[in-house]
C-alpha cells in the first residue's frame, strides 16, 4: 500500500494568540541571549567590500505577517531540546525579558532594536546553483571560512564565517566555533543567511557568482529579511519577522526554518514577475472597451503566454514550493516546526492567489489571442474575396477580347 505523503494545510498550526506561559514558568527570571554580530564575530577592523552595491528589497512580499504583527507558536520535540552535553550557560547572558502571555514577550522584543539583534537574510539569485560543484567549493573553504557542509536533498548546509578563524577567548575556542554564522544553499537559487553581517552577506554572494545558472539581474534580487534571538525558558515562536530559538547548536531548527523561509523569497521573485506582466497588459481592456481594437503583434502575445506557463511550472512543479521538502520524510519530527514556519509565511495561500492571478491575465492573453485568429482569418478571408474578384475581371476581360475578336473574323 502506497504511503500518502503529508502536505502542509494537513499540518497547518493556528494562531495561538492567548497562548500563556506556564505557572511554573511565569516566576522564575527569564535570561535570553541575542546572538548579535558582534557575539558572532571578533572585534576586528572591517574591510571594505568589494563587488557590487548593497542589495535593497524590491517589493514587499505578498503576506499579511509582513506587514501586521501576528504570533505562531512553534510546536516542541523531544528532539529540539538541549542536547546533555551542552553547556546551556554559555547562552543564558544578560537581557531579561519579563514573563508574561507569549504575545506580551514577544511584543516587548518587537519594541526592541532590531539591529542588536542577528540577521536571517535569504537571496534569490539564481535559477538554481550547481550543487556539485558548490559542495566541491565549500569543503575547500574548511580552514580560511571554518566551512563544513553538509548535503540535505536540495539544501546544502555549512557553518561559514568570513572572519575565521575565531580568536578563542579565555580557553573558550569550542564554544566561538559553535557561535559562527551559517548558511543553507538551496538548488533552486536561494541562499539564506544566519548570523552574518550585511557585508559578509555581499562578500559570500560575490563568492557563489561562479556555481549559479540563469543568474538574476541585480534589480531582479530578491531579498527577505528576519531576525533572531535565543531564550531558552519561551516557547520557541515567530512574531513580527523575530524568531524566538531555544538553542543554537540545533542547526536542524534553523534548517527547517529556512526550507519555509527560501520557498517565500522565491514566491517573491514569481510574484514580481507576475506584477510587472499585470502592469504590462492592464492598459489592454481598457484600450479595447474604448476603441475596440488594439495594436500588439501575435509574436509579442505568444512571448506572453510562453512566460506565464513557465512560471506556472516553476511554481507548481520545479520549485518545490507546492510541496514539502524531502528532508522531513527521514526528520519526520520536524515536519510540524516546517508546517507552522510555512503557515506563518503564509505559502499555500500566496501560491493559490499567484495561480489565479495568473489565470487571469492568461485568459486575458487568450481572448486576444482569439482575437488575433480571428483577424488573421478575416484579413484572409478578403484576400481570398479580392483573389475571386480580379478573377472575375480577368474572366470577363479575356470573354470581351475574345468576343471582339469573333467579330472581327466574321
Amino acid at each position: 500500500m502506497s504511503k500518502r505523503r503529508p502536505q502542509p494545510d494537513d499540518l497547518e498550526q493556528p494562531l495561538l494568540s492567548e497562548t500563556t506561559t506556564p505557572a511554573s514558568n511565569r516566576n522564575a527570571p527569564a535570561y535570553s541571549t541575542f546572538p548579535s554580530q558582534q557575539q558572532q564575530q571578533p572585534a576586528s577592523t572591517t574591510t571594505a567590500v568589494a563587488g557590487p552595491s548593497p542589495i535593497h528589497l524590491r517589493k514587499q512580499p505578498n503576506r499579511t505577517t509582513k506587514i501586521s504583527q501576528k504570533l505562531k507558536l512553534f510546536p516542541e520535540d523531544e528532539d529540539q531540546r538541549l542536547p546533555e552535553e551542552l553547556n546551556a550557560d554559555v547562552y543564558t547572558q544578560l537581557a531579561q525579558i519579563p514573563h508574561g502571555d507569549a504575545r506580551t514577550e514577544a511584543e516587548h522584543v518587537s519594541r526592541m532594536n532590531k539591529e542588536d539583534l542577528s540577521r536571517v537574510t535569504a537571496y534569490c539569485t539564481a535559477s538554481a546553483y550547481r550543487m556539485e560543484d558548490l559542495i566541491k567549493h565549500l569543503k575547500s573553504k574548511s580552514a580560511t571560512n571554518g566551512a563544513a557542509p553538509k548535503r540535505f536533498d536540495e539544501c546544502i548546509y555549512t557553518p561559514y564565517s568570513v572572519k575565521y578563524p575565531l580568536s578563542p577567548p579565555n580557553g573558550q575556542g569550542q564554544q566561538q566555533k559553535s557561535m559562527l554564522p551559517e548558511m543553507f544553499l538551496f538548488d533552486y537559487g536561494v541562499v539564506v543567511f544566519w548570523g552574518m553581517t550585511l557585508q559578509d552577506e555581499q562578500r559570500v554572494l560575490k563568492e557563489l557568482d561562479p556555481y549559479e545558472d540563469a543568474k538574476l539581474d541585480l534589480d531582479d534580487v530578491e531579498v527577505e529579511e528576519f531576525h533572531y534571538y535565543y531564550n531558552e525558558n519561551c516557547q520557541p515562536r515567530v512574531y513580527n519577522d523575530i524568531f524566538t530559538l531555544r538553542h543554537p547548536s540545533n542547526y536542524r531548527v534553523k534548517l527547517t526554518i529556512a526550507h519555509a523561509v527560501a520557498q517565500s523569497v522565491k514566491m517573491t521573485l514569481f510574484e514580481r514577475l507576475v506584477d510587472d506582466t499585470i502592469n504590462e497588459t492592464k492598459y489592454i481592456p481598457k484600450v479595447m472597451a474604448e476603441s475596440g481594437t488594439f495594436h500588439m503583434s501575435r509574436t509579442a502575445i505568444t512571448k506572453k503566454i510562453g512566460q506565464l506557463f513557465i512560471m506556472r511550472i516553476n511554481v507548481n512543479l520545479v520549485s518545490n514550493i507546492l510541496d514539502t521538502p524531502e528532508i522531513f520524510w527521514s526528520e519526520p519530527t520536524l515536519e510540524p516546526l516546517y508546517s507552522a514556519i510555512r503557515g506563518y509565511l503564509e505559502i499555500s495561500q500566496r501560491v493559490e492567489l499567484l495561480n489565479q492571478r495568473v489565470e487571469v491575465i492568461s485568459d486575458l492573453l487568450d481572448m486576444l489571442k482569439d482575437h488575433l485568429n480571428s483577424s488573421h482569418g478575416e484579413y484572409l478571408e478578403w484576400i481570398v474575396i479580392w483573389l475571386i474578384a480580379m478573377e472575375i475581371v480577368v474572366a470577363v476581360i479575356t470573354t470581351c477580347l475574345d468576343a471582339f475578336a469573333l467579330s472581327h473574323e466574321k
